[in-house]
């Protein structure tokens, strides 16, 4: 998944892009969730982190 060193780095549109990716992402795992055909279940909550580090970064950078 996404680093905290490799996010900073991001410029704005590189960061928005990223956060629609990793969107897609969790959506496909709630589904996944909701049916019982999940794997990891830790990778949600990461995904969310993620998420979050990214608009942290998008805010930073204004």
């Amino acid at each position: 998944m996404a680093k905290k060193k490799e996010d900073k780095k991001l410029t704005k549109d590189q960061a928005e892009k990223k956060i629609l990716m990793l969107k897609k992402d969790l959506f496909n795992i709630r589904f996944k969730k909701v049916n019982n055909q999940i794997t990891n279940p830790a990778q949600y909550n990461e995904i969310k982190k993620n998420i979050a580090r990214l608009y942290t970064t998008i805010k930073n950078t204004k």
